[in-house]
């Protein structure tokens, strides 16, 4: 295994120090939103080749983020992270761009409705209203889909439901250190705590999670997609990092997908913490990651639109 760079070693303490910062300082979850919302934006750089447009969809707003390059037909649903209570198309549009430009494919990023105000399952159906209209609106083309954190999970969800409902299933998924239980049950919760720099111990996951379920048994596959039944479940890709709580979420998901004869791979990435991915451009296992993420999702979405032709 290559050595991991000394760049990210650089980025990890760093970053461990700020959130230790900011936990501190102890928020509010309408300060920490508004917060987000400020830094993102300069933290975070758009990369060249990309073009933007802000749309509605459904009611919902939204953001397309379209490569100049792009040659071939198919879609890409991005749902972003930050524990189903914040984050939004504007924190996360860098990370959307970077995952668009490397699939070379037109990506649309969906501003669903967070909790506590709209808890489950109004972002499970958000993302599902926008998955129809897009399909309807692209008749033929394959779609796949990604997302981070939360928004991974959601990903899981949403391909459950759409397999649920009998709809023209996503080609493929694409899963950046997916929160796939949200019982918070799973070890490295606990034994990789004091390593991971987001989650030093359960009590802001807990927090949101009851926030989303909200009295909702949290172990319903549409909450906690590890507990589903992974049959006809489309090819899955995870990334996670060796240094993240969310560890076994990663592990454990893919046992199980795999029991179900589902094609998956999880890769697990040295020295690495939660979305690391958002540093495109700035350390080599970044740009390693997201490259991959991209290819994967771009030979999927040519296999998927060749066989609907044939």
């Amino acid at each position: 295994m290559p050595m991991q760079s000394l760049k990210s070693r650089f980025f990890y303490y760093v970053i461990k120090r700020k959130l230790a910062q900011m936990r501190a300082l102890n928020l509010s979850l309408t300060d920490s939103r508004a917060l987000q919302e400020m830094n993102a934006p300069t933290m975070f750089k758009i990369p060249k080749g990309i073009l933007i447009d802000n749309i509605k969809i459904k009611g919902l707003q939204g953001l397309w983020l379209r490569p100049q390059s792009q040659k071939h037909q198919g879609l890409l649903i991005y749902l972003h992270g930050g524990a189903y209570i914040q984050g939004s198309i504007n924190t996360s549009r860098a990370l959307a761009a970077n995952l668009a430009l490397a699939a070379n494919t037109a990506t649309f990023s969906i501003d669903y409705r967070l909790a506590p105000e709209h808890p489950y399952p109004a972002a499970l159906e958000d993302a599902f209203e926008a998955y129809c209209e897009l399909l309807e609106q692209n008749p033929g083309v394959p779609i796949a889909l990604t997302g981070d954190s939360a928004g991974g999970g959601l990903c899981l969800a949403l391909a459950l439901k759409i397999r649920d409902s009998g709809m023209i299933p996503p080609a493929a998924l694409a899963l950046l250190s997916p929160w796939t239980d949200l019982t918070l049950s799973n070890i490295t919760h606990k034994t990789l705590a004091k390593v991971d720099p987001f989650f030093q111990t359960t009590e802001p996951l807990s927090k949101a999670a009851l926030a989303y379920a909200n009295g909702q048994d949290k172990k319903l596959p549409y909450i906690s997609p590890q507990f589903a039944n992974f049959e006809k479940f489309p090819p899955t890709l995870i990334h996670v990092g060796a240094l993240e709580a969310l560890l076994d979420d990663s592990l454990i998901l893919a046992q199980r997908m795999s029991e179900a004869g589902v094609e998956v791979e999880v890769k697990v990435y040295k020295g690495m913490w939660h979305v690391w991915q958002v540093f495109a451009g700035l350390f080599k296992e970044a740009n390693e990651s997201v490259a991959e993420l991209g290819s994967f999702v771009r030979n999927k979405l040519q296999v998927s639109a060749t066989e609907s032709i044939e």
